[in-house]
């Protein structure tokens, strides 16, 4: 055998065939839940596509909310009302005493603010809550109503890097009700989705789920005569609900309803920043520029 024979048989003798991999368990962190955490840092989900119904706000609808619903207001403003209190705060008798203000909060005769391009109505958020009176007896059955507002939202906790998205949250009583409700026991869900989600869900629920409901007139609005200096009348909050079957016609859902033990009725809040009297109005006004319909009986 030659010498070059010989050193390539030692080569291959010493040489290993493999090497191990680095053991990565003992770099990930680990969470409370023993999960580990892996090496992300700042992750950021941005925007995949324009939003449409955004778009046709800041282009066409914030326009139009300010020439329908501009108040003038002539002279000089009048002053804020003396805010005083039932009990003398420097009392020590009625230091820690629940003080409220003579003649109530006046909530519903505030006026609104005057009307500028900056505080022209716009939807804040959205809220989606139900109900679940099973979930009394036991808590698993919120698992069907979490994964479907999970679906139709597409929000979880913390996701896409924003620390203000809190997912769907599981709301608990508050207090006893008949006995049969209790403090802290589940009772339903909810969720809020804000900024281009919002839209999306909006979006779904204007082109997909109301013209599919049969005999739908629109969002029943008080008769006229009901006064508009209430507590509701002045919060610019617009409220309605969906009947169980209408949670078959979104999308998100449809596309697997068999995956779902029922379909759920929810609630839906559209919350906006209009104050004062008439808030109520302004938010109906921006709420029907996105196509979905009202009705009085």
């Amino acid at each position: 055998m030659s010498a070059a024979a010989v050193r390539v048989a030692q080569s291959v003798q010493v040489a290993k065939p493999f090497r191990k991999p680095p053991k990565i368990r003992k770099f990930l962190k680990r969470d409370e839940n023993g999960l580990p955490v892996p090496h992300v840092r700042n992750l950021i989900v941005r925007d995949t596509h324009p939003c449409r119904l955004m778009d046709h706000y800041h282009t066409t609808l914030q326009d139009d909310l300010m020439y329908m619903t501009y108040n003038h207001t002539s002279g000089t403003p009048p002053q804020p009302r003396q805010i005083r209190l039932t009990y003398d705060p420097n009392d020590p008798y009625t230091k820690n005493r629940y003080n409220p203000p003579v003649g109530g909060s006046q909530l519903g005769k505030k006026p609104a603010p005057p009307t500028t391009a900056e505080n022209v109505v716009r939807l804040e958020k959205i809220v989606i809550h139900s109900m679940l009176k099973e979930a009394l007896t036991n808590r698993s059955n919120l698992l069907g109503l979490i994964a479907a507002f999970r679906a139709l939202s597409g929000e979880t906790e913390g996701g896409g890097g924003r620390p203000s998205s809190e997912g769907v949250q599981v709301v608990k009583g508050k207090k006893n009700v008949g006995g049969w409700m209790r403090p802290g026991l589940p009772v339903g869900a909810k969720v809020e989705l804000k900024g281009p989600k919002m839209y999306d869900f909006l979006g779904s629920l204007v082109e997909f789920v109301l013209p599919r409901i049969r005999e739908f007139p629109g969002i029943v609005m008080p008769p006229a005569s009901s006064t508009m200096n209430s507590p509701s009348g002045v919060a610019g909050v617009v409220s309605f609900g969906l009947p169980p079957e209408a949670m078959g016609y979104f999308p998100q859902i449809e596309v697997n309803l068999d995956s779902y033990p029922r379909p759920y009725g929810m609630h839906i809040h559209f919350v906006t920043n209009a104050v004062g009297i008439g808030a109520q109005n302004r938010a109906r006004a921006l709420v029907s520029g996105f196509q979905i319909p009202f009705a009085r009986k």
